[in-house]
Protein backbone atom coordinates (compact mmCIF):
# COMPACT_ATOMS: atom_id res chain seq x y z
CA UNK A 1 0.00 0.00 0.00
CA UNK A 2 2.68 2.35 0.92
CA UNK A 3 4.60 1.30 -2.38
CA UNK A 4 1.50 2.23 -4.41
CA UNK A 5 0.82 5.35 -2.75
CA UNK A 6 4.60 6.00 -3.06
CA UNK A 7 4.50 5.46 -7.07
CA UNK A 8 1.09 7.31 -7.22
CA UNK A 9 2.96 10.52 -5.86
CA UNK A 10 6.10 9.94 -7.94
CA UNK A 11 3.64 10.48 -10.63
CA UNK A 12 1.80 13.47 -9.83
CA UNK A 13 5.15 15.08 -8.68
CA UNK A 14 6.76 14.24 -12.18
CA UNK A 15 3.42 15.30 -14.31
CA UNK A 16 4.15 18.67 -12.42
CA UNK A 17 7.24 18.71 -13.74
CA UNK A 18 6.17 17.95 -17.40
CA UNK A 19 3.59 21.16 -16.79
CA UNK A 20 6.18 23.33 -15.87
CA UNK A 21 8.59 23.04 -18.71
CA UNK A 22 8.58 25.46 -21.12
CA UNK A 23 9.93 23.32 -24.01
CA UNK A 24 12.27 20.17 -24.77
CA UNK A 25 14.58 19.47 -27.57
CA UNK A 26 15.22 16.10 -29.18
CA UNK A 27 17.85 16.56 -31.76
CA UNK A 28 18.86 14.58 -34.71
CA UNK A 29 21.36 14.75 -37.13
CA UNK A 30 25.06 15.36 -37.68
CA UNK A 31 28.26 17.26 -36.41
CA UNK A 32 26.93 20.52 -36.28
CA UNK A 33 24.44 19.46 -33.53
CA UNK A 34 26.19 16.76 -32.23
CA UNK A 35 26.67 17.28 -28.33
CA UNK A 36 28.95 14.30 -27.56
CA UNK A 37 27.51 10.96 -28.88
CA UNK A 38 30.88 9.95 -31.01
CA UNK A 39 32.65 10.00 -27.77
CA UNK A 40 31.23 6.79 -26.74
CA UNK A 41 32.44 4.67 -30.07
CA UNK A 42 35.03 4.04 -32.12
CA UNK A 43 35.21 6.75 -34.83
CA UNK A 44 37.20 8.66 -36.67
CA UNK A 45 35.12 11.57 -36.59
CA UNK A 46 35.27 12.76 -33.01
CA UNK A 47 35.79 16.13 -31.24
CA UNK A 48 36.83 15.09 -28.11
CA UNK A 49 40.21 16.58 -27.92
CA UNK A 50 41.20 20.51 -27.22
CA UNK A 51 41.08 23.21 -28.29
CA UNK A 52 37.32 22.11 -29.42
CA UNK A 53 35.37 23.19 -26.54
CA UNK A 54 37.54 25.82 -25.51
CA UNK A 55 34.38 28.47 -25.17
CA UNK A 56 32.05 26.30 -24.02
CA UNK A 57 31.41 27.57 -20.42
CA UNK A 58 29.17 24.82 -19.27
CA UNK A 59 32.47 21.91 -19.35
CA UNK A 60 34.60 25.00 -18.31
CA UNK A 61 36.24 24.84 -21.30
CA UNK A 62 36.72 21.33 -21.70
CA UNK A 63 36.11 19.56 -24.71
CA UNK A 64 32.80 17.73 -24.69
CA UNK A 65 32.53 16.15 -27.91
CA UNK A 66 31.11 19.25 -29.88
CA UNK A 67 32.26 20.34 -33.34
CA UNK A 68 32.87 23.89 -32.56
CA UNK A 69 34.61 25.81 -29.72
CA UNK A 70 31.37 26.58 -27.58
CA UNK A 71 27.57 26.30 -28.51
CA UNK A 72 26.16 24.40 -31.26
CA UNK A 73 23.38 25.59 -32.46
CA UNK A 74 20.91 23.11 -30.97
CA UNK A 75 22.29 24.67 -27.39
CA UNK A 76 21.87 27.81 -28.19
CA UNK A 77 18.09 27.67 -28.99
CA UNK A 78 17.62 25.46 -26.05
CA UNK A 79 18.36 28.58 -24.20
CA UNK A 80 16.75 31.19 -25.78
CA UNK A 81 13.39 28.95 -25.47
CA UNK A 82 13.52 28.07 -21.84
CA UNK A 83 15.20 25.45 -21.11
CA UNK A 84 17.21 25.04 -18.10
CA UNK A 85 19.89 22.03 -19.18
CA UNK A 86 20.80 21.03 -22.95
CA UNK A 87 19.60 18.02 -24.31
CA UNK A 88 22.26 15.25 -22.73
CA UNK A 89 23.67 12.79 -25.67
CA UNK A 90 21.57 9.59 -26.00
CA UNK A 91 25.06 7.60 -25.21
CA UNK A 92 25.81 8.65 -22.46
CA UNK A 93 25.12 6.79 -19.26
CA UNK A 94 23.49 9.28 -17.27
CA UNK A 95 20.70 9.78 -20.06
CA UNK A 96 18.13 8.25 -17.74
CA UNK A 97 15.43 9.17 -15.69
CA UNK A 98 14.50 12.80 -15.10
CA UNK A 99 16.82 13.51 -17.51
CA UNK A 100 15.13 12.45 -19.95
CA UNK A 101 12.49 15.88 -19.58
CA UNK A 102 15.34 17.61 -20.78
CA UNK A 103 15.50 16.26 -23.80
CA UNK A 104 18.07 14.26 -25.47
CA UNK A 105 20.49 14.33 -28.40
CA UNK A 106 21.42 11.90 -30.70
CA UNK A 107 22.49 13.84 -33.66
CA UNK A 108 26.11 12.21 -34.40
CA UNK A 109 29.38 13.37 -36.73
CA UNK A 110 29.13 12.12 -39.63
CA UNK A 111 25.90 10.77 -39.58
CA UNK A 112 23.42 10.87 -42.16
CA UNK A 113 20.19 10.45 -44.22
CA UNK A 114 21.92 7.00 -45.46
CA UNK A 115 22.99 4.46 -43.84
CA UNK A 116 26.12 4.46 -46.13
CA UNK A 117 26.80 8.01 -45.40
CA UNK A 118 30.22 8.76 -43.16
CA UNK A 119 31.19 4.90 -43.69
CA UNK A 120 34.94 6.74 -44.16
CA UNK A 121 34.64 7.51 -40.53
CA UNK A 122 34.09 3.72 -39.85
CA UNK A 123 31.78 4.40 -37.62
CA UNK A 124 29.07 6.45 -37.12
CA UNK A 125 24.57 6.92 -36.17
CA UNK A 126 22.69 7.37 -39.31
CA UNK A 127 19.12 8.65 -38.86
CA UNK A 128 17.85 5.50 -38.67
CA UNK A 129 20.22 4.70 -35.77
CA UNK A 130 19.24 7.63 -34.25
CA UNK A 131 15.47 7.08 -34.45
CA UNK A 132 15.82 3.98 -33.21
CA UNK A 133 17.62 5.30 -30.40
CA UNK A 134 14.43 7.47 -30.30
CA UNK A 135 11.83 4.96 -29.72
CA UNK A 136 13.98 3.34 -27.24
CA UNK A 137 13.28 6.47 -25.16
CA UNK A 138 9.98 6.84 -25.99
CA UNK A 139 9.31 3.42 -23.98
CA UNK A 140 11.50 4.65 -21.52
CA UNK A 141 9.43 7.96 -21.00
CA UNK A 142 6.31 5.73 -20.77
CA UNK A 143 7.78 4.04 -17.64
CA UNK A 144 8.91 7.17 -16.21
CA UNK A 145 5.48 8.97 -16.61
CA UNK A 146 2.44 7.39 -17.52
CA UNK A 147 1.66 6.49 -21.27
CA UNK A 148 -1.18 9.45 -21.43
CA UNK A 149 1.03 12.10 -19.93
CA UNK A 150 4.28 10.90 -21.78
CA UNK A 151 2.23 11.30 -25.14
CA UNK A 152 1.33 14.74 -24.03
CA UNK A 153 4.61 15.62 -23.18
CA UNK A 154 6.32 14.19 -26.48
CA UNK A 155 3.07 15.86 -28.81
CA UNK A 156 2.61 19.12 -26.94
CA UNK A 157 5.63 19.99 -24.79
CA UNK A 158 8.59 18.46 -27.55
CA UNK A 159 10.39 19.95 -30.49
CA UNK A 160 12.16 17.35 -32.90
CA UNK A 161 15.21 19.55 -34.58
CA UNK A 162 16.83 17.75 -37.34
CA UNK A 163 20.06 18.88 -38.99
CA UNK A 164 21.11 16.34 -41.79
CA UNK A 165 21.79 16.31 -45.09
CA UNK A 166 25.06 17.58 -45.78
CA UNK A 167 27.23 14.57 -45.22
CA UNK A 168 25.20 12.95 -47.59
CA UNK A 169 26.94 15.13 -50.20
CA UNK A 170 30.29 16.07 -48.42
CA UNK A 171 31.01 12.27 -47.23
CA UNK A 172 28.96 10.16 -49.40
CA UNK A 173 28.41 11.77 -52.94
CA UNK A 174 31.36 13.85 -53.61
CA UNK A 175 34.44 11.93 -51.96
CA UNK A 176 36.95 11.00 -54.06
CA UNK A 177 37.62 7.77 -55.59
CA UNK A 178 34.73 6.08 -53.00
CA UNK A 179 31.75 7.45 -54.96
CA UNK A 180 32.77 7.62 -58.50
CA UNK A 181 31.43 4.41 -59.15
CA UNK A 182 27.94 5.75 -57.66
CA UNK A 183 28.40 9.34 -59.22
CA UNK A 184 28.52 7.70 -62.98
CA UNK A 185 25.49 5.43 -62.23
CA UNK A 186 23.53 8.18 -60.34
CA UNK A 187 22.95 11.90 -61.44
CA UNK A 188 22.10 14.57 -58.50
CA UNK A 189 18.52 14.45 -59.05
CA UNK A 190 17.99 10.33 -58.89
CA UNK A 191 20.52 10.73 -55.85
CA UNK A 192 18.41 13.56 -54.28
CA UNK A 193 15.24 11.35 -54.60
CA UNK A 194 16.59 8.81 -52.79
CA UNK A 195 17.61 11.21 -50.01
CA UNK A 196 14.18 12.70 -49.93
CA UNK A 197 12.49 9.30 -50.20
CA UNK A 198 14.05 7.84 -47.30
CA UNK A 199 14.07 11.41 -45.32
CA UNK A 200 10.61 10.85 -45.86
CA UNK A 201 10.08 7.37 -44.37
CA UNK A 202 12.02 8.52 -41.36
CA UNK A 203 10.06 11.97 -40.75
CA UNK A 204 6.59 9.73 -40.96
CA UNK A 205 8.19 7.00 -38.67
CA UNK A 206 8.41 9.76 -35.78
CA UNK A 207 5.69 11.10 -36.57
CA UNK A 208 3.80 7.82 -35.58
CA UNK A 209 5.93 8.11 -32.60
CA UNK A 210 4.20 10.71 -31.37
CA UNK A 211 6.35 13.80 -32.77
CA UNK A 212 4.64 16.86 -33.98
CA UNK A 213 6.35 20.36 -34.06
CA UNK A 214 9.44 19.41 -36.44
CA UNK A 215 12.04 21.69 -36.96
CA UNK A 216 14.18 20.46 -40.28
CA UNK A 217 17.06 22.71 -41.52
CA UNK A 218 17.96 22.49 -44.93
CA UNK A 219 21.63 22.15 -46.47
CA UNK A 220 24.13 25.03 -46.02
CA UNK A 221 26.42 26.29 -48.78
CA UNK A 222 28.50 23.67 -48.20
CA UNK A 223 30.68 24.78 -51.09
CA UNK A 224 31.65 27.31 -49.05
CA UNK A 225 33.44 25.66 -46.16
CA UNK A 226 36.92 26.00 -45.75
CA UNK A 227 37.78 22.32 -46.61
CA UNK A 228 36.04 22.53 -49.93
CA UNK A 229 37.53 25.74 -50.66
CA UNK A 230 41.11 24.48 -50.08
CA UNK A 231 40.54 21.30 -51.43
CA UNK A 232 39.86 22.83 -54.60
CA UNK A 233 42.33 25.97 -53.80
CA UNK A 234 39.96 28.47 -54.75
CA UNK A 235 40.21 32.31 -53.39
CA UNK A 236 38.61 33.61 -49.94
CA UNK A 237 36.01 34.58 -52.04
CA UNK A 238 35.18 32.01 -54.35
CA UNK A 239 32.69 28.97 -53.29
CA UNK A 240 32.87 25.73 -55.46
CA UNK A 241 30.04 25.84 -57.66
CA UNK A 242 28.74 21.86 -57.87
CA UNK A 243 28.33 21.19 -54.16
CA UNK A 244 26.35 24.71 -53.86
CA UNK A 245 24.33 23.46 -56.81
CA UNK A 246 23.03 20.33 -55.39
CA UNK A 247 21.99 21.49 -52.05
CA UNK A 248 20.18 24.16 -53.80
CA UNK A 249 18.65 21.20 -55.81
CA UNK A 250 18.09 19.38 -52.52
CA UNK A 251 16.69 21.91 -50.49
CA UNK A 252 13.54 22.94 -53.26
CA UNK A 253 12.68 19.08 -52.79
CA UNK A 254 12.78 19.23 -49.10
CA UNK A 255 10.33 22.12 -49.35
CA UNK A 256 7.80 20.68 -51.17
CA UNK A 257 8.49 17.66 -48.98
CA UNK A 258 7.37 18.98 -46.02
CA UNK A 259 4.68 21.03 -47.73
CA UNK A 260 3.44 17.84 -48.52
CA UNK A 261 4.05 16.40 -44.80
CA UNK A 262 1.96 19.70 -43.36
CA UNK A 263 -0.91 19.02 -45.67
CA UNK A 264 -1.11 15.24 -44.62
CA UNK A 265 -0.07 14.31 -41.27
CA UNK A 266 -2.99 15.85 -38.71
CA UNK A 267 -1.66 17.91 -36.21
CA UNK A 268 2.14 18.00 -37.64
CA UNK A 269 3.29 21.01 -37.80
CA UNK A 270 6.75 20.62 -40.14
CA UNK A 271 9.11 24.19 -39.85
CA UNK A 272 11.57 24.90 -42.38
CA UNK A 273 15.06 26.16 -41.36
CA UNK A 274 16.29 28.11 -44.67
CA UNK A 275 20.03 27.68 -43.29
CA UNK A 276 21.35 27.78 -46.59
CA UNK A 277 20.35 31.20 -46.97
CA UNK A 278 21.08 32.41 -43.52
CA UNK A 279 24.78 31.04 -43.43
CA UNK A 280 24.79 32.40 -47.02
CA UNK A 281 24.41 35.94 -45.48
CA UNK A 282 26.79 35.62 -42.71
CA UNK A 283 29.87 34.61 -45.45
CA UNK A 284 28.58 37.61 -47.49
CA UNK A 285 28.41 40.66 -44.83
CA UNK A 286 31.22 38.75 -42.43
CA UNK A 287 32.83 42.70 -42.26
CA UNK A 288 29.46 44.13 -41.34
CA UNK A 289 28.57 41.18 -38.69
CA UNK A 290 32.01 42.09 -37.05
CA UNK A 291 33.80 39.11 -38.31
CA UNK A 292 37.69 39.23 -39.85
CA UNK A 293 36.65 36.40 -42.10
CA UNK A 294 34.09 34.09 -43.37
CA UNK A 295 36.38 31.90 -45.68
CA UNK A 296 39.65 30.55 -43.25
CA UNK A 297 39.27 28.02 -40.26
CA UNK A 298 39.67 29.78 -36.98
CA UNK A 299 41.18 25.88 -36.01
CA UNK A 300 42.73 23.63 -38.23
CA UNK A 301 46.08 22.85 -40.51
CA UNK A 302 46.43 22.85 -43.95
CA UNK A 303 46.67 25.17 -47.11
CA UNK A 304 46.04 29.34 -46.27
CA UNK A 305 42.98 28.63 -45.48
CA UNK A 306 44.07 26.12 -42.45
CA UNK A 307 40.83 24.30 -44.28
CA UNK A 308 42.32 20.14 -44.73
CA UNK A 309 42.87 19.26 -41.36
CA UNK A 310 40.26 19.04 -38.56
CA UNK A 311 40.48 20.92 -35.36
CA UNK A 312 42.83 19.37 -32.48
CA UNK A 313 45.81 20.00 -30.10
CA UNK A 314 48.57 20.17 -32.78
CA UNK A 315 46.24 22.52 -35.12
CA UNK A 316 46.93 26.23 -35.03
CA UNK A 317 44.60 28.76 -33.83
CA UNK A 318 43.31 32.36 -34.09
CA UNK A 319 43.63 34.78 -31.60
CA UNK A 320 39.92 35.83 -31.77
CA UNK A 321 37.90 33.29 -31.94
CA UNK A 322 34.90 35.88 -32.11
CA UNK A 323 35.89 36.96 -34.96
CA UNK A 324 35.64 33.90 -37.73
CA UNK A 325 32.62 32.39 -39.55
CA UNK A 326 34.64 28.84 -38.97
CA UNK A 327 35.31 27.41 -36.34
CA UNK A 328 37.33 24.51 -38.37
CA UNK A 329 37.48 23.13 -41.83
CA UNK A 330 33.77 22.05 -41.52
CA UNK A 331 32.07 23.42 -38.73
CA UNK A 332 31.21 27.24 -37.70
CA UNK A 333 32.21 29.05 -34.60
CA UNK A 334 29.90 29.57 -31.28
CA UNK A 335 29.97 33.53 -32.55
CA UNK A 336 28.20 32.55 -36.02
CA UNK A 337 25.77 29.66 -34.15
CA UNK A 338 24.40 32.63 -32.57
CA UNK A 339 23.55 34.48 -35.48
CA UNK A 340 21.77 31.65 -36.80
CA UNK A 341 20.33 30.51 -33.69
CA UNK A 342 18.52 33.78 -33.02
CA UNK A 343 17.34 33.81 -36.40
CA UNK A 344 15.48 30.55 -36.20
CA UNK A 345 14.36 31.59 -32.63
CA UNK A 346 12.68 34.93 -34.07
CA UNK A 347 13.01 35.74 -37.72
CA UNK A 348 10.57 36.30 -40.11
CA UNK A 349 9.39 33.70 -42.92
CA UNK A 350 11.94 34.07 -45.58
CA UNK A 351 14.60 32.26 -42.98
CA UNK A 352 12.23 29.86 -40.98
CA UNK A 353 8.55 29.10 -42.24
CA UNK A 354 5.90 28.38 -41.40
CA UNK A 355 6.59 29.91 -38.29
CA UNK A 356 9.50 30.35 -35.91
CA UNK A 357 10.57 28.76 -33.01
CA UNK A 358 9.37 30.46 -30.60
CA UNK A 359 5.93 30.54 -32.10
CA UNK A 360 6.76 26.82 -32.67
CA UNK A 361 7.08 25.82 -28.97
CA UNK A 362 4.23 27.84 -28.20
CA UNK A 363 1.87 25.99 -30.20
Amino acid sequence: MILALFFILSLVSLSKAVDTLEGTTFIFGDSLVDAGNNNYFSTLSKADTRPNGIDFKASGGKPTGRFTNGRTIADIVAEELGQSHYAAPFLAPNTTGKALLNGVNYASGGGGIMNETGKIFVNRLSMDIQIDYFNITRKQLNELLHSSTAREFIMRKSIFSITVGANDFLNNYFVPVVSIGQRVSENPDVFINHLITTLKGQLIRLYNLDARKFLIANVGPIGCIPYQKSLNKLREDQCVELPNKVAVQYNARLKDLLTELNENLPEATFVLANVYDLVSEVITNYKKLGFKSASKACCGNGGKLQGILPCGPTSSMCADRTKYVFWDNYHPSEAANLIIAKQLIDGNTRVISPMNLRQLRDL
